[in-house]
């Protein structure tokens, strides 16, 4: 039995408040009790919410149900009631390089609002999410932000990669290996949990626990270890501390653990669709965003983790060298070490015995592996409002300054035709555009392109540039969430072939050698691309989404 039920049950004991003198009230009471639960239970017990993002579609979300087992154990035996409730979880390799992916992005805003909607229909008093891959992740921590309940995050964790079980395994770096079936081993999962790669799952799994929504050493424990499930049991124990403490998300992520979040983002190499998620989530604390920040904290921290794109090793190999305490303890000169966490205690605390197992993973700061951070954002005359690249990422560092001919595309179909018939040549910077937020509409993912040209050797003189996004596994000179947008009257909507496209990623800069006069000329003949959209929840989308830039949120 809990202690002082005003106060832990302060949201569930408002389903009772205005009934509870009518006959109603027993109507309330004998549906709860028709779950298997005790009159007794229900009037003194909090109620516990286990947000839980499983499904068999995704091998990043397959063993959340296990998990969740042990988040109830873990709450049962803290004296909560535990109530299980699931929400969609798409996998994105599923859509890549299909019209799948352009219903991918479209559902972090619907698994936040499902998440909203269910907690506040049902008062529950507190909750722990379970999530492991790239949309649900930060809708998460989108949601905690707006229920402001007690909250802890369970991430599922990141898988082992088939290349592991190999005897001559080096690293799950492709580059590593000749051997093409090793290569494919780099990116086959031998288990169930997120892409061991620091791709945008891990690394918003790596920022829930640099924001302090988790317990320590979370992000980085692989999915099916003991270890995942201690965490899991232990984080049901916990939210009903957090209930007794009223520690809440606002008392957690604020100003400064969001600085945190971002300063461990430049320094893991994280994937660039930070670059849409940070924003969101600072959108949701109202926190004012402005992509130049990557920039400011890029400049004074570099990457330290030697993990795939940006170096040879895998997730796992991160989580043996210290996981992320080890890289906090690492930046602790740069973080804001009273911030609080969801284990009560302070990032400082939390780190202050904490030490580097490997060097060789997690890099000292005066040998990194890239001396600036991993995501800058690039301007200029085809960027106004901003582009998005991973530099520490491009392992050719003569890319970083790049002069070469556009050629166009309004589709990613397009460009993976013209690569597979050979129609591409070096020099070229491939322009795909119409993939942006509205335009896509949904914002597709182009892996299927950059894995394309990662296989073509001979294409190692080709940039890429678009208002779509990336996967964050993508390596080279990829530049994405070009903003404003093609469909909106963004200038990559009126690039044409042969326009020279200069790429100075020291300077941040992306423009196309052609005046404003000539710009304003082109627009007058402009119509924007159009797709047949049958899809109304993309149509919804589309209506309402804003720009990259802002973070692809909704704005009504």
């Amino acid at each position: 039995m809990v202690d002082d039920k005003i106060n832990l049950k302060k949201r569930s004991d408002t389903i009772f408040e205005g009934i509870k003198k009518t006959p109603f009230n027993y109507v309330t009471e004998g549906i709860i009790e028709s779950l298997g639960l005790e009159d007794k239970d229900i009037h003194n017990k909090p109620f516990v919410g286990i947000v839980n993002t499983w499904n068999e579609l995704n091998p990043g979300h397959k063993h959340l149900r296990d998990l969740a087992q042990a988040v109830k154990l873990g709450v049962a035996e803290a004296g909560g009631i535990p109530f299980e409730f699931c929400t969609v979880g798409p996998c994105d390799g599923w859509a890549n390089g299909n019209e799948g992916m352009r219903y991918i992005l479209p559902q972090r805003e619907v698994i936040a609002d499902s998440i909203e909607l269910m907690v506040e229909a049902h008062r529950l008093d507190a909750m722990v999410t379970l999530s492991g891959c790239d949309k649900i992740n930060p809708a998460i921590l989108m949601a905690a932000v707006r229920l402001d309940i007690p909250t802890i995050c369970v991430p599922g964790g990141p898988s082992f990669y088939e290349v592991r079980f190999t005897p001559d395994y080096v690293g799950i770096e492709q580059g590593n290996y000749e051997d093409f079936d090793h290569k494919l081993k780099c990116i086959s999962c031998a288990t169930y949990g997120a892409c061991e790669v620091m791709g945008t799952a891990n690394t918003i799994q790596c920022l829930m626990e640099a924001f302090g929504m988790t317990l320590p050493n979370a992000a980085t424990t692989p999915a099916m270890t003991r270890m995942k499930y201690i965490i899991a049991k232990n984080s049901g124990r916990q939210i009903i501390e957090l209930l007794k403490q009223d520690l809440t998300p606002s008392k957690i992520m604020n100003q400064k653990s969001f600085e945190n979040a971002l300063m461990v983002d430049v320094a893991i190499g994280g994937s660039t669709n930070s670059a849409l998620h940070l924003p969101a989530i600072a959108h949701e604390m109202d926190i004012d965003f402005d992509l130049e920040i990557f920039n400011e904290y890029s400049e004074k921290i570099p990457t330290i983790i030697n993990v795939s794109p940006s170096g040879d090793y895998g997730i796992v190999d991160l989580y043996k060298a210290g996981g992320i305490p080890a890289v906090l303890n690492r930046l602790k000169e740069f973080l804001n070490l009273d911030c609080l966490t969801v284990s009560g205690k302070t990032i400082g605390k939390l780190i202050r015995r904490i030490n580097v197992l490997d060097d060789n993973v997690i890099r000292p700061l005066d040998n990194p592996v890239y001396p600036e951070g991993g995501t800058v954002v690039l301007k200029g005359n085809l960027a106004p409002e901003g582009a998005v690249v991973k530099q520490s990422a491009i392992k050719d560092k003569k890319m970083l300054n790049f002069e070469g001919s556009a050629l166009c595309f309004n589709s990613e179909q397009e460009v993976i035709d013209a690569i597979s018939q050979n129609k591409v040549e070096n020099g070229s910077v491939l322009i795909i555009r119409y993939e942006g937020p509205k335009g896509g509409p949904g914002m597709p993912e182009l892996l299927a392109v950059t894995a394309t040209l990662m296989l073509k050797r001979d294409l190692d003189r080709v940039a890429l540039v678009t208002d779509g996004r990336f996967s964050g596994a993508t390596s080279g000179p990829c530049i994405g969430h070009v903003s404003p947008e093609a469909y909106v009257g963004g200038p990559i909507a009126i690039i044409e072939n042969g326009d020279i496209v200069r790429i100075d990623i020291s300077k941040r800069k992306l423009e196309v050698d052609i005046s404003d006069e000539e710009i304003q000329e082109r627009f007058k003949q402009w119509k924007p691309f159009e797709r047949d959209i049958k899809s109304k929840a993309l149509l919804k989308y589309k209506n309402l989404v804003s720009s990259a830039a802002e973070g692809a949120i909704f704005k009504f």
